[in-house]
């Protein structure tokens, strides 16, 4: 099948697979005359990198780990788990650095304006 009719079942844009294609994560065939021409099993593994993406994983990442779930007969469950484990603590240490510099801000915030509780009135 051609890009047009991947991009229409997929929802995803002929540049995005133009663009996965230069990243190496799908791989179409070329006709004489240089239209892309793709396999069916393409739809499946574009459903997994927008998938993957919705879950967090950069197209880096997807990259890296796609030859591990993709061409394996069965997926690793241990694999997987580890991937998520990963990508939860990563979560887990950004919602951190997040709350931190919230709690700066409002602090600062309270600094700066008496109008926020310092302990001072406006002055005149």
């Amino acid at each position: 099948m051609r890009i047009g009719e991947v991009a229409a079942r997929t929802g995803v844009s002929v540049d995005a697979l133009r663009f996965y294609e230069e990243k190496k994560l799908i791989k179409p065939q070329r006709t004489a005359n240089g239209y892309r021409v793709y396999p069916e099993q393409t739809l499946q593994l574009v459903g997994y990198i927008k998938l993957a993406q919705q879950l967090g994983f950069s197209l880096a990442e997807i990259g890296e780990n796609l030859p591990l779930l993709w061409n394996s007969e069965e997926v690793s469950r241990e694999l997987l788990a580890r991937l998520f484990a990963e990508k939860i603590a990563l979560l887990d240490e950004r919602v951190a650095q997040m709350q931190a510099l919230r709690n700066l801000l409002a602090e600062r915030a309270r600094q700066v304006c008496p109008l926020l509780g310092d302990g001072v009135g406006p002055r005149s």
